[in-house]
């Protein structure tokens, strides 16, 4: 069964920094493109990052380019989202998901399989 697992969540002032790190199971993560989405309380889902199978190729949403940095380590599975400079306009679930590649237009509806989400709150 292939899973993705999201962890690093949590609460931060304005201005601080989180890592989010998306972990998978059942699957080999680097024969994937994977992505970051967020969804806000009475909001739709929007992508926020997304970087391609090698690494090679990343993709942000412009309202986080130069805060938030993506990465991948496929030895160990895992994909990062340095989040830095957080606003609370960033608070939301984060969620990671699996594609084939990593698009210019980061779409939900592109993707596959999903992990279950984690919190990421930015309030004083």
């Amino acid at each position: 069964q292939l899973q993705l697992v999201e962890s690093g969540g949590g609460l931060v002032q304005p201005g601080g920094s989180l890592r989010l790190s998306c972990a998978a199971s059942g699957f080999t993560l680097g024969a994937y493109a994977i992505g970051w989405f967020r969804q806000a309380p009475g909001k739709e889902r929007e992508g926020v990052s997304c970087i391609s199978r090698s690494g090679g190729l990343t993709n942000y949403a412009d309202s986080v380019k130069g805060r938030f940095t993506i990465s991948r380590e496929n030895a160990k599975s895992t994909v990062d989202l340095q989040m830095n400079s957080l606003k609370p306009e960033d608070t939301a679930i984060y969620y990671c998901a699996a594609d084939t590649v990593c698009r210019g237009e980061l779409r939900a509806g592109d993707y596959d399989t999903w992990g279950q989400g984690t919190q990421v709150t930015v309030s004083s």
